[in-house]
Formats: structure tokens, C-alpha cells, sequence
């Protein structure tokens, strides 16, 4: 740390490798060995990749390096050391992430925005083919046997992979009061409700009817939590329908009040009336003497 003087006071100037607020702060865990994201970048999926590496860079603070607002130090700046430094490792920590074909495509370059730049050009543009695949796969997805969460987890993900290639347009109109971009924000949730419920399989008839004549039709959200409570209630309703051991309680009931029946009767006809100790009545439904299905 080191020190200067205004007005006869001594002030500390701060190191920015050792200010934590500092997008030149090393943490003592950083190191080039560090792993950002788990799985390799191999050419697909690069909005994944995309997203789990700007998750970790801005948890880090590190955002800068990569959206070119911070720029690298002349030689004779007191950042320099620390920023080439810094830019250098966050140059392999790409690089790790990068299958090793790729990797070597961009090995020599010299700042992580450089890497990043290079990377978007190449696989952040949207295509043709990958929004063929994309809409493809949202037409052929059905929740099969999937549960209501596992079959939203599933859907949720096309749905964020085509909103990273085909977004929503903004309005950038100056002053602008029109809402246009809210309207086109609940056109394309409205067309996710009825596209989510049209997947669902049979059984949620009624809740989907119930929910289609809602005006305005709520959020996606929404209706996520309404059809998991409707799971929920199918799962208890049939745990009760299917319990295996209703029957044989049923059962050892029925068991048990025929003994008890018949040792009523037994204690009856060993009375001292003669003509009590027989019966001609027998019945045919509960099996047990003494009465006819008539009185059973």
C-alpha cells in the first residue's frame, strides 16, 4: 500500500489487486487452474456455454474484461502489472472451458475480449438451421411420462435457447409510451400457455378448458403451478383408489364379524328351549346361520 499527501494529510492509496470492489482484485482462490464451467464447449449448445460463463464472470466481477469496458493499460500505468495479469488468466480460464480444436483457434490471441469477440462471430449468430432444430424440437417434445415438472424443465429450456437466437425487438423510440414491447412480451407467453397445455397428456381436460377461458390467460408461471397441484391431487386420489390393503381390511372385517355372529348363535342355541338350539334359516350372501338374505 502505498501513501501521498494532500494539505498535509497523509492519504493511503489503495492497491486494486487488494480492493475487493476492484474488477483488478485477485482473490486468493483464483488461480489458472480454476474451472468456470464443468462441461466443454465443443461447437453446440453456445448459449449454455454462454450464459454459465457470464453468470461466473460477473459473480467475480470480471465482467469488464469481456464487454470491452475495460481496455488494457499502457506500459506505464500502475494497473498494468495487475490488469495483464488478471487478462491473462481469464484467458485460460476460457480456454479451459473450449473443446481443444477450438481452444487453438484462438490461443494466440492477446486480450480475453479478443477471445470473446472472436467466439460470438462464430457461434453467437443465429441461423437458419438452428432455429429449424430448435422449433423442430418444441414441435415433436410431448410430456410422455414425464411428470408436470420434469416435462416444464424440458420445454423451459427450448423456449430459453430460442429466445437466445430470436429475441423479442425493443423499442427505442425516444419518450416512447406505446408498450409495443410488453404487448409482443405477452403475445409470445400467451402462445407458450397454449402450446404447454396442448403437450400435456390426457387428463388435464377440465383444468385446460378452465384455463383457456380466462381472458387475459394468465402467466406461464401460473399455470405451471396450477397443473402440479392438479398432479399432486390425481397422485392422492389414486393412492387412495389403489391402496393394496383396503381389500384385505375389508376383508379380516368381514371375517371377524362373521365369527362374532356365529358365536351369538352358538350362546343362543344352547338355551333351555329345545326348539332354539336349531335353525332352518341359512344365508346365502354372508354365509352365517340364523337368518335368510332377506334379513341380512
Amino acid at each position: 500500500m502505498a501513501y501521498t499527501s494532500n494539505n498535509n494529510n497523509v492519504i493511503p492509496i489503495i492497491d486494486p489487486s487488494q480492493d475487493p470492489t476492484s474488477p483488478y482484485y485477485v482473490h486468493p482462490s483464483d488461480n489458472p487452474g480454476m474451472k468456470l464451467v464443468s462441461l466443454k464447449f465443443d461447437g453446440n449448445s453456445y448459449a449454455d456455454c454462454k450464459r454459465s460463463l457470464l453468470l461466473n464472470l460477473i459473480a467475480k466481477n470480471k465482467i469488464g474484461f469481456v464487454d470491452g469496458f475495460i481496455i488494457k493499460s499502457p506500459l506505464n500505468d500502475a494497473t498494468y502489472k495487475t490488469c495483464d495479469q488478471y487478462n491473462s488468466m481469464m484467458n485460460y480460464w476460457i480456454l479451459k472451458v473450449l473443446d481443444q480444436d477450438i481452444a487453438r483457434s484462438v490461443l494466440y490471441y492477446t486480450t480475453t475480449r479478443d477471445i470473446w469477440v472472436n467466439l460470438e462471430e462464430r457461434f453467437g449468430q443465429a441461423s437458419g438451421t438452428t432455429l429449424y432444430e430448435i422449433k423442430q424440437s418444441l414441435n415433436e417434445i410431448k410430456q410422455a411420462n414425464d411428470n408436470i415438472s420434469g416435462f416444464y424443465t424440458k420445454i423451459k429450456m427450448l423456449w430459453d435457447q430460442f429466445d437466445s437466437v430470436d429475441s423479442v425487438p425493443v423499442c427505442n423510440c425516444t419518450n416512447c409510451n406505446c408498450g409495443l414491447t410488453t404487448k409482443l412480451m405477452k403475445s409470445k407467453e400467451d402462445g407458450r400457455v397454449i402450446d404447454f397445455l396442448m403437450k400435456l397428456n390426457e387428463g388435464y381436460e377440465m383444468l385446460r378448458g378452465s384455463i383457456l377461458i380466462m381472458s387475459p390467460l394468465p402467466s406461464i408461471s401460473h399455470v405451471y403451478r396450477l397443473i402440479v397441484q392438479e398432479e399432486n391431487h390425481k397422485k392422492i386420489y389414486q393412492g387412495s383408489q389403489g391402496n393394496p390393503d383396503q381389500p384385505m381390511a375389508f376383508a379380516a372385517n368381514r371375517r371377524f364379524t362373521q365369527d362374532r355372529f356365529k358365536q351369538q348363535f352358538s350362546r343362543k342355541s344352547q338355551g333351555s328351549d329345545p326348539r332354539k338350539r336349531t335353525s332352518s334359516f341359512y344365508c346365502e350372501h354372508c354365509k352365517i346361520p340364523g337368518h335368510n338374505v332377506q334379513r341380512c
